[in-house]
């Protein structure tokens, strides 16, 4: 298992949170994709939105509580979030908790759900927000999902994957190594160094390929930490977990507005 059911996610750097940092809990809603399908998602604001919006493409659990939560640290911050489940056609509403048994529906996932779905949780975040500027901000599923989205979405101002798997075809779509040349907004990437599941030498081809592209991106290795570093309980990977708040951060400030 590549993260802990118990574990919640890093706090943002108190440094790095606006003169008075509150944000609502995170609202789940239910929503309606594009094929007419159901789905749910979790949603969280500040009190004033000065800030882009962030979309969350969670890990295989779907919308689990980690991700409520999560949404709820990126209000935090100033931008409004909403954390998408991948389940709705197969497992009905959600959000998800451990007993939820995630396997026989992440291998029903299809990427052009998936991304349109994103696009369904995007538009309800615009209007329920007033955001223009939206970044999507993934992990491990979602980190490739979050990738592909940024040759999928056409309007998307910035991704942001992390531990994203980059090489094979999954979910009914070519991985980010294949359409690195496809995609059209400024990409981080944040991977371990010590991640089995994703060799060093492929994130540098990845690298490479957003060179030959000519896409704003930077590409960060964590020397020593794993696979699912900071969904882990962040105690044991705190120092690049911090790190990871600060880059992300700062991107987004770059690219959709903030104060990081």
């Amino acid at each position: 298992m590549c993260f802990a059911f118990d574990a919640r996610p890093p706090a943002v750097p108190v440094d790095l949170l606006p003169p008075i940092a509150r944000g609502a809990g995170a609202e789940v809603v239910e929503l309606t994709s594009g094929d007419g399908s159901t789905f749910s998602a979790a949603l969280a604001e500040p009190p004033h939105s000065p800030h882009g919006g962030v979309l969350i493409f969670p890990d295989v659990r779907g919308l689990y509580p980690f991700y409520c939560e999560l949404a709820e640290r990126f209000a935090q911050a100033g931008h409004p979030a909403i954390a998408i489940d991948y389940f709705g056609r197969t497992a009905g509403l959600g959000p998800r908790y451990e007993e939820f048994e995630y396997r026989p529906h992440v291998e029903q996932l299809k990427t052009p759900q998936v991304q349109a779905d994103a696009t369904a949780a995007i538009a309800a975040l615009r209007e329920r927000t007033g955001v223009g500027a939206v970044a999507t901000v993934g992990f491990c599923l979602g980190g490739y999902q979050s990738f592909l989205a940024a040759a999928d979405l056409s309007d998307l101002s910035a991704t942001v994957g992390f531990y994203g798997i980059l090489a094979g075809s999954r979910f009914g779509a070519e991985g980010p190594l294949a359409r690195a040349g496809e995609m059209r907004c400024p990409i981080l990437g944040l991977f371990g160094g010590a991640d089995q599941a994703i060799p060093t030498e492929q994130v540098e081809q990845f690298d490479s390929a957003l060179d030959a592209s000519g896409i704003d991106h930077e590409i960060h290795v964590y020397s020593g930490a794993p696979h699912s570093f900071f969904d882990r309980r962040f105690e044991e990977h705190a120092e690049a977990s911090a790190d990871a708040w600060r880059r992300m951060l700062g991107f987004l400030a770059q690219h959709i507005g903030g104060s990081a």
